[in-house]
């Protein structure tokens, strides 16, 4: 394996962990800013929206940048957001570090994606593209539990990790990576929104918002949905994160080979409706370890296999533009994320740190029908779509 697609998904390991970490230490947030974790939670959201939001814009005026300076800078401006982030004095600062973050994030990931096709023959571009963005896998099986353990006496200590593994990437990036061909020419913003013009690929995009607004609902909360079964306790919800995050690898592998085997609308209905299942049960999985646990192998391996079939779906409409339809899936990911941070909180607010997530269980069979309204005539296509493409999730 190559050094230099190493360290790439090292920066997307970072990624990854800045932008779901936070989940984890909530409660310390909350408790060290005086801000209620419904509050706390809005970091994870600003983080996605200024992901979502920044992405095209910063893609259009960068374009004609070297890839390798586009890189570092989008490192440099992501680490030191987050040593900025771990010196935040209060709410409001520690808000604006994290859009700041999200301008790295979005800056790099595009462009990591685009590098690790040029650094290996084309018959592995695949397999390049599989590393670089399995930091963000690996980000949630590992990254995150350990932010969470490392964030359990003091969540700066967490911030401090992740400017860590920025600066690593960078460090090594600025070494190894060197005489990168020429940006190609790059389509304008008006030329990356337009797909959203055609009905099926905002049908599709609007599936992925829906999804991710119901699967982040509970998971940017879900030291919160467990706390009867941690009872505070760092270790039991490090245990939780790192089980969702195991099975989220796992479920990420399942996606791959169902989709190829029984269709994108099979996985679409049967994960989203699952997943609703296990929303609708966790106020009473998350009274104790054992149905804890059960909750976080379930869900992610669900959701994590729909994760796989929506950029599946969108690349199939049009594969010569697969890669500017995933960034726009990329970017619907985002701002589900963000809402679902405010409609978890606004959950919380109403039905109580017990019940909050039936409210995900109604947002999943919500996906599920949109999922089910806009992929009827699809299904044929979308399981002759190539095989490698769930390779570029989250990309």
């Amino acid at each position: 394996m190559p050094v230099r697609l190493l360290l790439l998904a090292l920066g997307t390991f970072a990624m990854g962990t800045d932008s779901m970490v936070v989940a984890g230490i909530l409660g310390p947030v909350s408790a060290d800013l005086d801000v209620s974790v419904g509050a706390a939670g809005q970091l994870v959201t600003v983080f996605a929206l200024g992901y979502a939001l920044l992405a095209p814009p910063l893609a259009a005026a960068t374009a004609r940048w070297p890839r390798r300076r586009l890189l570092l800078s989008a490192l440099a401006v992501f680490s030191a957001a987050n040593a900025l982030s771990a010196l935040a004095p209060d709410y409001e600062l520690l808000l604006a570090t994290r859009v700041l973050a999200a301008a790295g994030a979005a800056l790099y990931t595009p462009t990591a994606n685009a590098v690790a096709t040029t650094l290996v023959a084309p018959q592995r571009r695949g397999r390049a593209l599989a590393t670089v963005l399995g930091g963000m896998t690996v980000a949630t099986a590992l990254g995150v539990p350990l932010g969470t353990w490392v964030g359990r006496t003091d969540w700066r200590l967490t911030m401090w990790l992740v400017t860590a593994l920025g600066l690593a990437a960078l460090a090594g990036l600025a070494v190894l990576l060197r005489d990168l061909p020429a940006p190609a020419a790059a389509p304008t913003l008006t030329a990356r929104l337009a797909p959203l013009g055609r009905r099926r690929v905002l049908g599709a995009a609007a599936t992925t918002l829906a999804f991710f607004l119901a699967f982040q609902s509970v998971y940017i909360y879900l030291a919160t949905a467990v706390h009867g079964a941690t009872g505070g306790d760092a270790g039991r919800l490090g245990l939780i994160l790192l089980t969702t995050g195991v099975m989220s690898v796992a479920g990420s592998w399942l996606g791959g080979r169902l989709v190829d085997r029984i269709g994108v609308r099979t996985v679409l209905l049967a994960g989203s409706a699952v997943a609703a299942g296990a929303f609708a049960a966790l106020p009473w999985l998350g009274r104790g370890m054992p149905g804890a646990l059960a909750y976080a192998a379930v869900v992610p391996l669900a959701g994590w296999a729909v994760s796989v079939a929506l950029p599946h779906r969108l690349a199939s409409l049009d594969p010569a533009n697969a890669p500017l339809l995933i960034s726009l899936n990329s970017s619907a990911l985002y701002l589900g994320t963000a809402a679902g941070g405010v409609a978890g909180s606004a959950a919380i607010t109403l039905l109580g740190t017990r019940w909050f997530p039936l409210a995900a269980a109604v947002l999943a069979l919500a996906a599920c029908a949109t999922a089910a309204a806009t992929t009827h005539d699809q299904r044929r296509s979308t399981r002759t779509a190539p095989a490698q493409t769930p390779a570029r999730v989250r990309g």
